[in-house]
């Protein structure tokens, strides 16, 4: 039951986070950016606990998994995709007047949702 149960949190999870990104790529407008931002940051949560689960549940299973050369291979390119991006990420400065507006604009936005 638990693991029906953490299946289906990580479909959903799945749906939420993949639809609110995929729009958000899309409508490249912060307004709807930040619209968007609850759905996103929610569903990532539960997407991360759901995860953790699952890999506590199947360790054994991704265990055996690595121990083709092709998932070893796969992981690292993406481990190393990933590197790549948040050092992209880390180091897109945005302007500190700029940031402070944006971070104005955003608390602003989250106050009115509550």
């Amino acid at each position: 039951m638990f693991r029906r149960i953490i299946a289906m949190a990580m479909l959903v999870s799945f749906i939420a986070l993949s639809t609110s990104g995929v729009m958000m790529f899309i409508i490249e407008m912060p307004s709807f950016t930040l619209r968007m931002h609850p759905v996103h940051r929610m569903f990532g949560i539960v997407m991360t606990a759901a995860a953790m689960a699952h890999i506590t549940l199947n360790f054994r299973s991704i265990k055996t998994h690595l121990r083709f050369t092709s998932a070893i291979v796969a992981v690292s390119l993406l481990t190393a995709f990933l590197v790549v991006l948040y050092g992209a990420a880390w180091n897109n400065i945005v302007p500190p007047d700029l940031a402070t507006q944006m971070d104005e604009a955003a608390a602003k936005a989250e106050s009115l949702e509550r």
